[in-house]
């Protein structure tokens, strides 16, 4: 028995060594499936940047392409052409016609070197218009807005104005070379936008990196703004601040170049690089895809093996496990039966059982199948069902639409019998008939018409109104009168009809000139009358602010004195009405009449007043007499110095002559005092 249990310990112990590695292989096959879908990421995305890179320099090369067709194009693209068309169309409402875009002016030197540089430093200039006025910049947006070029750069800068010339002591003093030195242009006007707007002359170019830092932070050079290096770099200090921006991601060179072949090879070089490493990523994605499949074969037939090999294990385990308890229920058992006969008992019970379950299991599958079955053909039979009955009901009406349309059309073939006889006996006689007396009529007809031609055209006829609708009678009665009327007419105007008729066509030319006349003087008319009454608003908006600037400003010189005051302004009554309150009045009564205050408040009320004034208009001369008339010692320093802040605030020249000490006056690099020698008594 203990060598039964060993054999069986043994088989255990290399079940779970066979287990052991098969599970450690499954574990390394999907560690290699991993690393194989990180591999494949990773190329997945290689391959979207090469195709990404391969599009922009698609993108490029039809851009270069375009460009080199019309070299406009750089400069807005598609849009700018739609533009220029539409000032070329409304060229007659510019004072002067715009100028751009600036990029399509001007051409570069060694542009294959300084492209980028100069890109950076006034490419944003480049797409701009210019223009003379900000009447014309409006114009022009019309224009983009016609064009659908959405925020176009417009500059306004006056076109009479000469190239600017530029003294060396103002350019930096460096030997390399400036943004407007590498640019040449015949149009002074864009030379000088690039210099005052763009700052060109104070922008240095530069070959590369290192040299662009000693530029622009060691040499310490004046009346340099910025540095830009050949890729893009751009450099600048302020004070201590020492700046180094990179070049812009969408700075695309190349704009100025006068020939885009060798840029449009290079890219097309690019292009196909970017497509071949693109291929071959694709090559070795599909590889790793083939040995990723391989992989997964490998781990599925593993986890077979690995499933096999740990039912085995789990069956030896259960083996020791009732071995074991049948070795302890025989030591411990005095049964007739032995224990080997118990377990084989035991294992074909639990056979059987397990061979049942399995049958009983599929015999449910079974009946499942055979109840779903029977209830899909119970529904198709029902679903059979309703729609033969209402196939059937729509047959039996069909049937009987059917008896319907035979019974109709045996009535109508009756009737039409019928109205064929009644036809052929009594209508067809009644219409020759009337049909011979008609072609008598027509042919009495014609003959009439032939005759009444000779004697009077139909044209004429038809000028007087027409005879529709009248016996011979009438318009032989019709005729009578009007041969009256003629006579009557010629004997009161002797003149011709011709002549009549070239005299009303004349007053009727008259008339109509008259008439456009007075419909140009109505339109005048309103046009004046608009016009005043916008022009009368606006004279009502100005009278009533300037009623308040008065007031304000009279407010401001009396609170130097702590008074607050009003005017009362009425331009129907023609009156203008001062009140002041002091700060004494403890009261909120003020006073309307300037004759109730004091002779210095009077003074120094009437002098806000007038500064008030002052302010509000222009003269060539002002006169001012004895302002300071009954004024005390403060007052008077008051006064004089309001005045003397007005005259230094309005920048003209004062001339103060007053006996009184001028010693306070306040000190100014424009005030100048003289003070004469007091009389000798």
């Amino acid at each position: 028995m203990e060598v039964k249990l060993k054999e069986f310990q043994a088989e255990i112990d290399s079940a779970n060594v066979v287990f052991q590695r098969l599970r450690n292989e499954e574990d390394t096959l999907i560690d290699q499936i991993n690393q194989a879908k990180d591999e494949i990421n990773k190329i997945v995305h290689e391959i979207e940047e090469y195709d990404k890179r391969d599009r922009d320099i698609r993108s490029r090369i039809r851009e270069f392409q375009l460009h080199q067709s019309n070299k406009v194009t750089a400069f807005g693209g598609g849009r700018v052409m739609g533009l220029l068309e539409v000032i070329e169309r409304q060229h007659r409402k510019f004072n002067r016609a715009p100028i751009g875009p600036i990029g399509a002016h001007v051409t570069l030197v060694d542009g294959d070197k300084w492209g980028t540089a100069i890109e950076c430093a006034v490419g944003k200039v480049l797409n701009a218009f210019i223009v003379t006025d900000h009447k014309d910049s409006l114009l022009l947006r019309a224009c983009a807005r016609e064009a659908n070029y959405k925020h176009l750069q417009i500059i306004i800068y006056e076109f009479s104005r000469p190239r600017l010339h530029i003294p060396d002591h103002m350019l930096p003093q460096t030997h390399h070379p400036t943004a407007i030195s590498v640019l040449r242009c015949d149009n002074p006007t864009v030379l000088n936008v690039l210099i005052d707007v763009g700052n060109a002359e104070r922008q240095v170019l530069v070959k590369d990196y290192d040299a662009g830092k000693t530029v622009a932070f060691d040499q310490r050079i004046s009346n340099l703004k910025e540095v830009y290096t050949s890729d893009g770099y751009k450099m600048f200090s302020r004070g201590s601040v020492q700046t180094i921006l990179p070049p812009m991601k969408n700075t695309r060179g190349g704009r100025l170049s006068g020939s885009y072949d060798n840029k449009i090879k290079t890219l097309e070089n690019e292009a196909f690089e970017a497509q071949n490493k693109a291929r071959q990523s694709k090559g070795m994605k599909r590889s790793i895809d083939e040995e990723l499949q391989g992989l997964h074969d490998n781990l599925q037939n593993a986890k077979k093996r690995r499933q096999d090999a740990e039912r085995v294990l789990r069956s030896k385990e259960f083996g020791l496990r009732d071995f074991k308890k049948s070795y302890v229920t025989e030591s411990s058992s005095t049964a007739v039966s032995t224990v080997d006969e118990l377990h084989v008992e035991l294992s074909k019970i639990r056979d059987e059982i397990h061979e049942r379950e399995n049958s009983l299991e599929k015999l449910q599958l079974r009946l499942k199948e055979a109840d779903n079955k029977a209830n899909g053909v119970k529904i198709s039979f029902e679903n059979l069902c309703e729609s033969a009955k209402v196939e059937i009901g729509a047959l039996e009406e069909a049937e009987c639409e059917l008896m319907m349309i035979d019974k109709d059309l045996k009535d109508a073939e009756l009737k039409k019998n019928h109205y064929e006889g009644v036809m052929s006996t009594k209508v067809l006689s009644q219409l020759n008939g009337a049909e011979a007396e008609y072609q008598e009529l027509e042919h009495n007809r014609r003959e009439s018409y032939k005759k009444a031609s000779i004697i009077c055209p139909e044209s004429e006829i038809e000028t007087v109104g027409g005879c529709d609708g009248s016996t011979p009678e009438q318009l032989s009665a019709h005729l009578t009168r009007l041969s009256q009327r003629l006579q009557q007419e010629s004997r009161r105007h002797p003149e011709s009809i011709e002549d009549l008729r070239m005299l009303y066509n004349k007053k009727e030319r008259k008339i109509l000139r008259k008439q456009q006349t007075y419909k140009a003087f109505r339109e005048k008319l309103d046009a004046c009358h608009k016009a005043l009454e916008l022009r009368w608003s606006k004279f009502q908006r100005n009278a009533t602010l300037l009623k308040r600037q008065l007031t304000w400003q009279f407010n401001g010189h009396l609170g130097k004195k702590g008074i607050s005051g009003h005017i009362k302004v009425c331009y129907e009554e023609k009156t203008l009405s001062i009140e002041v309150k002091m700060p004494q009045d403890a009261s909120s009564s003020s006073v309307r009449d300037t004759r109730g205050l004091s002779g210095g408040e009077r003074s120094f009320s009437t002098l806000c007043f007038a500064l008030a004034l002052h302010e509000m208009t222009e003269a060539p001369f002002r006169a001012m007499d004895e302002f300071d008339v009954f004024m005390d010692a403060v007052s008077r320093k008051i006064s004089l110095d309001a005045v003397v802040d007005f005259a230094l605030a309005q920048g003209s020249q004062w001339i103060f002559i007053t006996p009184h000490d001028i010693s306070m006056v306040k000190q100014d690099e424009r005030v100048k005092k003289q003070q004469m020698a007091a009389p000798r008594s």
